[in-house]
């Protein structure tokens, strides 16, 4: 964490515990929602106790990219929970910290997480569809149908731009998120496997392949592994997705920004 931010942590958590309602709770939604302050202080935190694992920027490092839970249609609720209560049998510990300090960080990361409805008023939702069945439903789902290779889309228009959609669809390769990193090995029998990394430590790495089954390996058993800095993704170059394919497809991504999250 920059030094300044260092600095100026307790006199953020000072202004919070003078400005915190005598009863936080996790029943009644964020009371930090947008409080500009409480999300410098959550950055802080952030900063000190999660991007170790999480990343300065919140997309994963050896811990999951958290940007992608408000587009799995998590509250946030959900989210302070998991914080406070940890995952069993995962890296992830429970939290003693104040419950206003726990919301901050949770302001923090769904200020980071989530982006303002695109304006898209090109493009034929219905078409898009289409162009979703024929170019991505093998890799990616939607409202429960698909692939899982890749990231669920149902919601990506709530934790992703118009740019920043273009992008991953252009050069998948210019940014891969935690979770999605490609890579191959040979077992001891000599099968070349190719996927995606899901976990991994000092002694084991766990790989969704390219057949969607997910993997478990120790290392000590591998006769060979590669990590492969390109996405399992192909390039969407106008040459395979036309402009107004692709218009067409942002269009009717954007038609599921609301979509149900099924209680999550």
């Amino acid at each position: 964490m920059p030094d300044m931010a260092r600095l100026a942590l307790p006199r953020l958590l000072l202004i919070l515990s003078i400005s915190a309602p005598l009863s936080v709770s996790a029943q009644g939604g964020n009371p930090y929602e947008g409080d500009r302050t409480a999300m410098r202080a959550g950055a802080a935190l952030f900063g000190t106790r999660c991007a170790e694992c999480h990343g300065a920027d919140a997309k994963g490092i050896s811990g999951p990219d958290l940007t992608l839970m408000w587009a799995a249609g998590t509250s946030d609720d959900r989210v302070f929970q998991v914080i406070q209560r940890g995952i069993s049998g995962s890296i992830m510990p429970s939290s003693s910290a104040p419950d206003r300090e726990i919301w901050a960080i949770v302001a923090h990361v769904k200020g980071l997480s989530t982006v303002s409805p695109f304006e898209n008023d090109t493009g034929d939702a219905e078409r898009g569809q289409e162009v979703f069945s024929g170019t991505c439903v093998r890799c990616h789902t939607v409202n429960g149908r698909g692939g899982h290779l890749g990231p669920d889309l149902t919601r990506i228009t709530v934790v992703r731009s118009r740019d920043m959609l273009i992008r991953s669809i252009r050069d998948p390769s210019a940014s891969v998120a935690a979770g999605y990193r490609t890579v191959t090995f040979v077992t001891q029998d000599g099968q070349r496997v190719r996927g995606v990394t899901k976990s991994e430590d000092v002694f084991s790495i766990q790989v969704v392949d390219t057949r969607e089954r997910l993997q478990g390996y120790l290392k000590a058993d591998l006769q060979e592994l590669t990590r492969v800095d390109r996405s399992l993704m192909p390039q969407f170059g106008s040459d395979r997705l036309s402009d107004s394919d692709l218009d067409d497809l942002l269009r009717y991504l954007g038609t599921l920004r609301d979509a149900d999250s099924n209680g999550r």
